[in-house]
């Protein structure tokens, strides 16, 4: 069992919904509550505390699309943690194509480079016992019904996923939602590919699914975001079978660190062709995630940029 949790991106949503959901389990004793922003932090505490009952939740200001600021932070973690749950992430805000002082895109930064840094500083200090867990997405893997493409690259060699971190791949004009599969695709490659490197430790991919109450869908400008906020996601996703409650998403993630029957370097999410209900590994819809060497690639191309 896990007694202590890092969740990031806990402020809200998806994260503050899985700590309230592990502080209701008697044998959880820290939630390490890792948010941007201080204010917004100590009002999910308070809030935590209110609705639980419990006083076991501590703030981490970390802010996941900046490495430094993930460095800071562990600063303040002493003990070691039994699950690290990598929640934060997003559509990488207003302008996800610009280049962070890293030399990668916004989308990436947010999504997975603070947190190639906490998972690899985490493990180098001897810090995380038994399972690290990433928020992936139905998006890495193609989603018919909601328009997005199966990721189909020429190569998957070091060279084109360091193109798709660093902006270069998309040319002049980054398409926001192919972007963000692509990212989540990388994403539960690295998960992959890390659980080969460290047995001793469970690398779960979770999806969340289709989950009304999100925050993701702010990062979005125009048109875009209020179709899919005010339309898509409260009327026409709910009539086809897309979206479930933010509770139903939150306890992927808690079912996601404490199932022990959920294999190691998989990524879990939901069957074609929706994105709820029960999980399933997401390899058997697209074999391109059980590729190694496609896992080994991201993780070199990674680590290009991790300084």
């Amino acid at each position: 069992m896990n007694k202590s949790i890092l969740i990031t991106g806990a402020n809200g949503g998806l994260g503050k919904d899985a700590a309230r959901q592990l502080a209701l389990i008697n044998e959880t004793e820290k939630i390490y509550l890792a948010c941007r922003n201080s204010t917004k932090a100590e009002a999910a505490k308070k809030s935590l505390e209110e609705t639980t009952g419990r006083e076991i939740f501590e703030i981490v200001i970390m802010d996941v699309s900046n490495p430094d600021s993930v460095r800071s932070a562990l600063e303040q973690i002493k003990e070691p943690i039994d699950a690290l749950i990598m929640n934060a992430g997003g559509m990488g805000g207003k302008v996800p194509w610009e280049i962070t002082k890293d030399g990668v895109t916004q989308i990436f930064a947010a999504n997975i480079l603070g947190h190639v840094v906490l998972l690899d500083e985490l493990i180098k200090q001897d810090k995380l016992k038994n399972v690290a867990l990433y928020a992936g997405s139905e998006a890495a893997r193609g989603v018919k019904k909601m328009g997005m493409k199966q990721p189909d690259l020429k190569t998957s060699s070091v060279e084109e996923f360091s193109s798709i971190i660093d902006g270069s791949y998309f040319g002049e004009k980054m398409d926001i939602m192919e972007a963000y599969g692509l990212v989540k695709y990388m994403a539960a490659l690295w998960m992959s590919s890390e659980a080969r490197k460290h047995p001793n430790i469970r690398f779960i991919t979770m999806s969340p699914g289709g989950t009304s109450g999100t925050a993701v869908m702010d990062d979005m400008s125009g048109f875009q975001k209020i179709f899919f906020k005010y339309i898509a996601m409260p009327i026409i996703m709910p009539m086809m079978k897309m979206v479930h409650k933010l509770e139903v998403g939150a306890k992927r993630y808690v079912d996601g660190i404490n199932d022990p029957s959920l294999k190691s370097g998989v990524f879990y999410g939901s069957k074609e062709p929706i994105i709820t209900g029960p999980v399933i590994d997401q390899g058997s819809i697209f074999s391109d995630l059980n590729n190694t060497s496609f896992q080994d690639n991201v993780n070199e191309a990674i680590h290009r940029f991790v300084k």
